[in-house]
This record gives structure tokens, C-alpha cells and sequence, in this order.
């Protein structure tokens, strides 16, 4: 089991950056797949990115290809989203997630854990 925190969200401007944290509880965190989502006001909430638990895979949904880039340190139990050209509509709260397989995985039904969200606000 683990306890995921996200962490790194906040205001910046449309064309900025921001990297977000995931970090995790347990001594096998570098077992778990993990993945980002997010949720927009009204909306339902949306895969961007996920990860295998080696790092030897990834797989991004077309909103996050070219602009988000997700990563992981095992040795320090944290998963990363580097989000570049920040627009507007990027404006959400951001979750991770993970599940105790090899991955990635990209339906949220997939993932048993879940961090409480960190928000990220983009203005114009």
C-alpha cells in the first residue's frame, strides 16, 4: 500500500512551467505504475500521462505529447510532471495515481491509490 502527495501546483502564466511532484510512501513504490490525471471545474476527469514502474515505459494522451513530460526517481519514492507552454486550459486540479503493476496504465478504473490533488491555475 502506499500514500501518494502531490505537490508543485500553483498560478503561472500562459506560456510558463511548473513541475509537479507525486511522492510517495512505501519501501516498493518502484513497483507501482503511476500516472497523472486531471480534472477541470465541470469536467470529467482526464488521463495525461503514465509511467512504468522502471521508467522503461511511458505513455502520454495527445493534450500532454510534446508538453508534459513525466518521470520518476525510485530512489526517492517520487514521481515528476514537467509541464511546459502552459495554456489556459491546462487550468485544473492534478492527481497521480498508481497501482502495484509493471505498467503503464492508462484508465483511471486501473489505479487503487490516489493523491488528495494539487491545483494548477493558468491565466491568460
Amino acid at each position: 500500500q502506499v500514500h501518494l502527495v502531490e505537490s508543485g501546483g500553483g498560478l503561472v502564466q500562459a506560456g510558463g512551467s511548473l513541475r509537479l511532484s507525486c511522492a510517495a510512501s512505501g519501501r516498493t513504490f518502484s513497483r507501482y505504475a503511476v500516472a497523472w490525471f486531471r480534472q477541470a471545474p465541470g469536467k470529467e476527469r482526464e488521463f495525461l500521462t503514465a509511467i512504468s514502474w522502471s521508467a522503461g515505459n511511458t505513455y502520454y494522451a495527445d493534450s500532454a505529447k510534446g508538453r508534459f513530460t513525466i518521470s520518476r526517481d525510485n530512489a526517492k519514492n517520487t514521481v515528476y510532471l514537467q509541464m511546459n507552454s502552459l495554456k489556459p486550459e491546462d487550468t485544473a486540479v492534478y492527481y497521480c495515481a498508481a497501482d502495484y503493476v509493471y505498467g503503464p496504465l492508462i484508465f483511471d478504473y486501473e489505479y487503487d491509490y490516489w493523491g488528495q490533488g494539487t491545483q494548477v491555475t493558468v491565466s491568460s
